[in-house]
């Protein structure tokens, strides 16, 4: 039998603005939602609760800082907290994936747009959407992560 299709929710988080991406388990992509704010590190709830309702995942992603040797970054601490929090709010299964470089691809992909005439002014809170769809698609594509439990 096969597998049921399963929307998948991901976030970048940070302590201005959380970037929001959706995707599925058939096509195996994602595409960024629009940014949720933040302050002094504290997410809107109330804005991921309206994405979490509107698109009623089966999974939250959310990218785990890490150092370029493997270490956990300085924000570690702060998106376990995020993470935790998100599975106690939606009791949804949450999964860490390693975001480095995330913003660095974000970043090229959305230069790419830009030069195909996509938009023309690439605000911080599209690359941190943008670092959400990628952080996502390596989750589709089977990057090992952390089940958070």
């Amino acid at each position: 039998m096969p597998e049921r299709v399963q929307r998948i929710l991901a976030f970048d988080f940070g302590l201005q603005r959380v970037g929001i991406a959706i995707g599925d388990t058939l096509t195996g992509t994602a595409a960024p939602r629009p940014a949720s704010a933040a302050r002094a590190g504290e997410p809107d709830w109330e804005s991921i609760g309206r994405e979490v309702s509107a698109f009623n995942p089966g999974r939250l992603v959310v990218g785990a800082p890490y150092n370029t040797d493997g270490t956990a970054g300085a924000l570690m601490p702060s998106v376990r907290r995020f993470a935790s929090e998100l599975r106690r709010r939606f009791a949804l299964p949450v999964s860490l994936i390693d975001e480095r470089f995330s913003s660095l691809e974000a970043s090229a992909a959305l230069t790419r747009l830009r030069a195909r005439g996509g938009r023309r002014r690439v605000r911080r809170e599209h690359l941190d959407s943008a670092a959400a769809a990628v952080i996502l698609e390596r989750w589709l594509a089977g990057e090992p992560g952390e089940e958070l439990q």
